[in-house]
């Protein structure tokens, strides 16, 4: 029995080693000799009649040798491939073993191939067209190769074809209209390749398709309105293309399903060029879950038809011409956790009843011409992680809940907008009481007394004695300045020696001997800019961005010290700039930045708190065999690290971009310490491309970054679900499993329902207890790690499931902490 996402019902028990094999002859009787030659006859006919009839078997074999039409289509399959790793070497005999199991990805029915399962196997060349000799084919699945060459259009001719899986290739040209001839055909997924063309009108002329991806490539032209009449179809992803022109405004029109309604769930047209108004048809998919048109050109207003959505959960339509408001019946979307509306030019108030809408998690209207205040009701939205308003037109207070929760970069760019953090506090509603007097009114009418004269007398005399006071303390504060000018760096050095620190609170600064800069930021550790230059020094590693140094003060204290190198860094104002900000960032998870130090000479250094721990990838693959690491840890890690990249996302608005094991620091009570996040934003765009180059080589890399080249919440999604995926096997990422990486490893042994295979076997051996756990975190992990980034959960939705599969161990560290720095990138 099969349970969802190719899990076994039984994981950790291989089926194999639990199930008699059914085809297996008995030899025991093999020496018994004949004495009737009349049964002997019978008994070989017997035989003759078990080779050529299917046997009934859990095995791929089914007793019959593959008919001479499929062996030459096979061969002629490989000849056209370039197998450099040679995993179709076994695909060398008569044909006797093409379906018993002794040709590679090859499953067989009745002497016919019936699937071609070869992903993540380095290969090469092209797909031949003879493939459509495969009369009985039903699945052919090559993803995550580098084919290349066309689609062969003899796929169209397969009678009994469902499941076509070529994403993540190099295949060029057109999609031939032939794969709408397909009757059975179920999903296609062509994403991530170099098709180019128009997108075939007849391709939804099989009324059995589910799923078509044909996102990430070069498709041109306009969406034919046969798809959006499919009675079928449940997911179209055409995103990331140059699809342009209007689209369709015939969504559910014809295609409907027995129950009266389109099945589509999901819709992805962003990163295309449509232009126009949002069809107002779009309200008729009652079934639609996702809307993602983002970074098109669409225009108009948002239709109402749009509320009538009840089960839709995100709705994107960033970075369009969009205007008009925001229609007050988006409250009617009950189900709606993501409302992403920047950048459009949407004007009018934000409707207060958006704060109807319980469910929402994210909510971005930035960069439109949004005036009024911000609804008091938008503060009360229990699950929100992600606000932002910014550059609008917006007035008046912040909600206090609001301004708590979210920092600046959710309000800037609102000149009239008050109450959050950086900004000017907002004036008071209540006018100042009057200091008037009835008998002030009119001074001409009022003559001094003595006593007032008095009074007056002495206010001035000691008006007179304060003038004198602060005169003879500024010329005794400029006469110690410059005894401590003349004294030189070796008062300065006396007094570090009897405990003298930088002012505590915010930013302190120092000058070293050499004229640099050094600037504080809150921390357990004080010393002056000679105090750090004078250090003794330990490399503990050198990564992209610099080298990183163990630094011994002259008192014992030891802090990790990150020398940036020059070339690559932004200029000094800049940086400045970029790094007081990064040096205000405190969580429990992620390390702090202590200080900073600009020299003369262009020098700049990053200055945390040192701990020998180190980071997540040594303290799981550079320890002895006596020091295990149980599951209650691991999960510990998985929740912390989570937990900081959550804050990283909704709180300080910082992509990490780098996010690897190496990164990942442990410190004493092996709590998460999350580093080098905020770096790229002192860094060149060029040094930047530099370290997204060398996270893909260490397989943290989500695979769109080859196109994109910049990162986002999605990406790094993806790096924390190698991690995760790190601590479940104890397999380096680095380090590739036949030829694949580590997500495509697990992938692969999962599909072949060998979870148990997956795990450490530091963990198996509480597999009895914890079996549960692992599988759940298996799940969530190869979710992390989905092809596609929409298919991806958010952060808050990983920690939310990490925190569900091990309660216990949902609390997060009480302090900011730190340890060392990354050594590596």
């Amino acid at each position: 029995m099969e349970c969802q996402n190719g899990f076994s019902k039984y994981p950790f028990r291989n089926p194999a080693k639990t199930e008699p094999n059914r085809c297996r002859i008995s030899n025991k009787n093999k020496n018994r000799k004949w004495k009737n030659p009349q049964s002997t006859f019978l008994i070989l006919l017997h035989l003759l009649v078990l080779i050529v009839r299917p046997i009934s078997t859990q095995s791929d074999w089914d007793g019959v040798v593959v008919t001479q039409s499929d062996y030459q289509s096979l061969q002629a399959f490989k000849h056209e491939l370039v197998d450099t790793r040679g995993f179709l070497k076994s695909w060398n005999d008569s044909g006797y073993g093409a379906c018993s199991g002794g040709w590679v990805g090859i499953k067989c029915a009745k002497g016919q191939v019936i699937v071609i399962q070869l992903p993540w196997k380095g290969l090469g060349g092209q797909i031949s067209e003879k493939i459509g000799q495969l009369q009985a084919l039903r699945k052919l699945s090559l993803h995550d190769n580098m084919i290349g060459g066309p689609i062969p259009t003899a796929l169209g001719f397969l009678p009994n074809l469902r499941g076509v899986q070529l994403f993540n290739n190099r295949i060029s040209g057109t999609i031939p209209p032939s794969l709408g001839s397909c009757p059975l055909l179920q999903n296609l997924d062509f994403s991530n390749n170099l098709l180019t063309g128009s997108i075939p009108y007849g391709l939804a002329n099989s009324t059995k398709l589910l799923s078509l991806n044909l996102s990430f490539n070069s498709l041109s032209g306009s969406i034919p309105t046969s798809l959006t009449q499919s009675p079928s179809l449940m997911s179209l992803s055409l995103q990331y293309n140059n699809l342009s022109g209007s689209v369709p405004d015939t969504w559910g029109g014809n295609g409907t399903n027995k129950n009266g309604v389109s099945p589509l769930e999901s819709l992805t047209l962003d990163h295309n060029f449509f232009s126009g108004g949002i069809p107002p048809s779009l309200g008729k998919l009652v079934e639609l879950q996702e809307l993602s048109l983002g970074s098109n050109q669409f225009n108009g207003t948002i239709p109402d038809g749009i509320s009538s959505l009840s089960t839709l959960k995100s709705l994107d339509l960033s970075s369009n011409a969009i205007s008009g408001s925001i229609p007050l019946s988006l409250s009617d979307l009950s189900s709606l956790t993501v409302l992403i509306l920047r950048e459009n030019r949407l004007t009018d108030q934000i409707p207060a009843t958006i704060g109807n809408i319980s469910t929402l998690t994210q909510l971005d209207l930035a960069y439109n011409n949004l005036s009024g205040e911000i609804p008091a009701s938008l503060g009360d939205l229990p699950h929100l992680v992600l606000f932002n308003v910014s550059y609008n037109n917006l007035s008046g207070p912040v909600p206090i809940t609001l301004s708590q929760k979210f920092n600046s970069s959710s309000f800037v760019g609102n000149l009239q907008l008050c109450g959050y953090s950086g900004s000017n506090p907002c004036p008071s509603l209540s006018p100042p009481p009057s200091t008037t007097s009835p008998s002030s009114e009119n001074p001409k009418n009022r003559k001094l007394s003595t006593k007032d004269i008095i009074l007056i007398a002495a206010g001035a005399l000691l008006i007179v004695l304060l003038l004198l006071c602060c005169i003879l303390i500024c010329c005794l504060l400029r006469k110690r300045a410059e005894e401590k000018e003349r004294a030189g760096p070796a008062a300065s050095r006396a007094r570090a020696e009897k405990g003298s620190a930088p002012a505590a609170g915010g930013e302190a600064e120092a000058s070293g001997e050499g004229g640099g800069k050094l600037v504080h930021f809150d921390g357990p550790t004080t010393f002056t800019a000679d105090d750090l230059l004078c250090a003794t020094a330990e490399i503990m590693g050198k990564s992209t961005y610099g080298t990183v140094y163990k630094a011994t003060l002259e008192d014992g204290s030891q802090v990790a010290v990150k020398r940036l190198r020059e070339k690559i860094t932004k200029a000094q104002r800049e940086f400045e700039t970029e790094v007081n900000l990064l040096g205000k960032v405190r969580h429990p998870n992620l390390l702090a930045l202590r200080a900073y130090y600009l020299g003369p000479k262009g020098e700049k250094l990053l200055v945390f708190d040192y701990m020998a721990k180190g980071s997540l990838a040594s303290f799981l693959h550079a320890r002895g065999p006596d020091t295990p690491v149980n599951w209650q840890t691991r999960m510990k890690i998985a929740q912390g690290t989570a937990r900081g990249l959550l804050y990283l996302h909704t709180q300080v608005n910082i992509i990490h971009g780098n996010l690897t094991s190496s990164n990942v620091l442990l410190d004493d009570h092996t709590n998460v310490k999350i580093a080098d996040y905020g770096l790229s934003r002192l860094m060149t765009p060029a040094a930047n491309s530099n370290v997204i180059a060398t996270a893909g080589a260490l397989g943290y890399r989500a695979p769109e970054l080859s196109k994109l080249k910049k990162a986002n919440t999605k990406t790094d999604v993806y790096s924390l679900g190698v991690i995760i995926l790190e601590l479940l096997t104890g397999k380096s990422p680095g380090e590739a499993m036949n030829g694949v990486d580590l997500p495509q490893w697990v992938a692969s042994i999962v599909k072949e329902e060998w979870t148990n295979e997956v795990f450490d076997l530091e963990l198996m051996r509480d597999a009895s207890t914890i079996g549960d756990e692992l599988l759940n975190t298996l799940k969530l992990a190869l979710h992390c790690v989905d092809p596609s980034p929409s298919a991806r959960p958010d952060v808050q939705q990983v920690l939310q499931q990490l925190d569900e599969i091990r309660p216990e161990i949902a609390t997060s560290p009480g302090d900011d902490g730190g340890t060392a720095p990354s050594t590596s990138e």
